[in-house]
């Protein structure tokens, strides 16, 4: 099982922290916070898992190791383009809905079409399968929903299943998750900047 610790929103000084003490892989969102935090922290697996656009690729691609949301072909091929340009052999998890609260996603059905298409694209590596669980304290609606997320990753195969957070990793466990990303849970409620109210 691999933690992947969400650093987003997180001081750097804590996300260190957590390096210091044996966390190898951590996760962020968004390319321009990532950019600032990465080079102040020692050597990691570096995971992108926020909503992935084409016209970040490059940043991407430069910043990350892994990319968890690719979830439409031309996301895929954005990628391949900026990973060659790099000599770069990038790891990435195609990103499956399985929730009706999730905006982002490839359906399942659809899943094993989509990974034919991201293996054929040179620069890329396609290790498994990223899927968001369904914001619900109703546990056999998650349950349901990454029981078929491992449906859909037992048919486009792979070493990654990432499923699972901090309020719904046992539920993704027990389905098979081979990795979970954990923040909150890991580092305590994230640090927004205090929003200014009209002068």
């Amino acid at each position: 099982m691999t933690i992947v610790g969400v650093t987003k929103k997180q001081p750097v000084e804590l996300v260190r922290a957590a390096i210091d003490a044996g966390l190898r892989d951590i996760g962020e969102n968004y390319v321009q916070e990532a950019r600032s935090k990465i080079a102040d922290l020692p050597p990691v697996r570096r995971h992108f898992i926020g909503h992935f656009q084409t016209n970040k690729a490059k940043a991407v691609a430069e910043l990350f190791d892994v990319v968890q949301s690719v979830d439409r072909i031309e996301a895929g091929r954005a990628l391949a383009a900026a990973a060659c340009g790099l000599g770069k052999d990038l790891a990435v998890l195609l990103q499956v809905n399985v929730s009706p609260t999730e905006r982002f996603g490839c359906d399942p059905g659809a899943a094993a079409e989509l990974a034919e298409a991201l293996r054929a694209l040179p620069g890329l590596r396609l290790d498994g399968l990223m899927a968001i669980g369904p914001l619900t304290t109703d546990r056999t609606e998650i349950a349901r929903a990454f029981e078929l997320a491992a449906k859909t990753f037992d048919r486009i195969g792979g070493s990654t299943l990432s499923i699972g957070m901090s309020g719904d990793w046992r539920e993704a466990v027990r389905a098979g998750s081979t990795m979970i990303r954990i923040g909150e849970a890991l580092f305590g409620p994230r640090q927004y900047p205090e929003q200014r109210g009209p002068s």
